[in-house]
């Protein structure tokens, strides 16, 4: 009778898994993309000079295939240029999420995954994330939370196997969280500082944006997030609209964006709400009644900061924290954005360039655990 033995284990050297060409220039395409603002062209400018500086490319698969894919791919679309009768090559909406994506990916990417994608409280309440704790049926109770396992057992102790009986003081229910739902509004400060002294923070802070809009469109998908930026005045951008932010030749009017991200969370049914605001610049700009702008960039104006001040107290009757990642270090800085959030009774991060999206992410899930009131 023959033997069976039990296959050992098998070592063999260690071979790296062969990755396509087309996905190797394709993530460095979306960085690319990122950094031009969605321009086609100027991405793939930069493309070639990284091709000639570090063989990207092989003669069997050249960048002329690379822009073949991507059109067959669906990433590109030629449009015709207004007046001109020519064409040039766009991104499309496939791009516009495969930058979320690439976003979400450098930035949250280290996070596990979880199940149901639900903010979780410390509350319990009706919802649909058991606890692993039981207590007895109180009237009013759905019936689909009520453990049949559990109550069959309590009836047999109860009653007993030869009598058995199930009465209502025999049910159990199953205890389950009350899953929060959060209304965020996400402002993006594109003054003209955003560039200033040869640092590029606009890139940084766009790249958050994406990553936290593709987070909560996937993770949490009852969430609402809005996204709005200011410079002189303040405006509503899409989810579409990230991939091609810029900074302008503004001041920076911190009042008419905190204004509209009342105005934008006011809508909101949901209970939690919150600001998250970026920002790397004073506020040195307002809007007066008349459509005129006051504009003082020396230093801190006392009237533009009051009014900041006002804005962050109203926020805070209507229970809407302000979290600011103030992208500066200046002593001065610093000191109102302290009174800022003591006004507010939020939070605020000094931070760099480096880290800021895991600080957003934390920040974002510690509010899911909790109902602000």
């Amino acid at each position: 009778m023959a033997r069976q033995f039990n296959k050992g284990l098998r070592f063999e050297k260690f071979k790296e898994k062969e990755i396509p060409i087309f996905d190797k220039l394709f993530d460095i395409f979306k960085e690319l993309l990122t950094y031009t603002s969605g321009d086609f062209d100027e991405a793939f400018e930069w493309l070639k000079q990284l091709d000639v500086e570090y063989s990207l490319t092989t003669p069997e698969y050249t960048l002329d295939d690379f822009l073949e894919d991507l059109k067959n791919k669906g990433y590109i679309k030629e449009e015709l240029e207004d007046g001109t009768g020519s064409s040039k090559n766009k991104i499309t909406s496939k791009t516009e999420q495969a930058l979320r994506q690439n976003a979400l990916n450098q930035i949250f990417g280290k996070l596990k995954k979880r199940g149901a994608g639900n903010h979780k409280t410390k509350a319990i309440g009706s919802g649909d994330e058991h606890t692993g704790e039981f207590r007895n049926f109180h009237f009013g109770d759905s019936l689909d939370r009520i453990s049949m396992t559990e109550s069959i057992k309590n009836a047999q102790i109860n009653n007993g196997i030869g009598n058995f009986s199930l009465t209502e003081q025999d049910l159990i229910v199953q205890e389950t969280n009350f899953n929060a739902q959060m209304s965020t509004v996400l402002m993006i400060d594109i003054s003209h500082s955003m560039i200033l002294y040869g640092e590029d923070r606009i890139t940084p802070a766009k790249k958050v944006a994406m990553a936290l809009t593709e987070l909560i469109r996937t993770r949490y998908p009852k969430d609402t997030m809005d996204i709005l930026v200011f410079g002189n005045d303040a405006w509503m951008i899409s989810v579409k609209d990230l991939p091609y932010l810029k900074v302008g030749p503004y001041h920076t009017n911190t009042v008419a964006g905190l204004q509209l991200a009342l105005d934008i969370l006011r809508r909101k049914r949901n209970t939690n709400k919150q600001i998250f605001m970026i920002t790397d610049g004073k506020p040195s700009c307002l809007r007066m009644a008349d459509g005129t702008y006051y504009k003082n960039s020396n230093g801190l104006d006392k009237h533009i900061v009051e009014k900041c001040y006002n804005m962050a107290a109203q926020a805070r009757k209507l229970h809407i924290p302000i979290t600011t990642f103030m992208i500066a270090s200046d002593p001065y800085l610093m000191q109102f954005i302290e009174h800022f959030t003591k006004a507010n009774q939020g939070k605020a991060f000094y931070t760099g360039l480096k880290g800021l999206g895991e600080m957003i992410f934390e920040d974002y899930e510690q509010n899911r655990k909790r109902r602000i009131r």
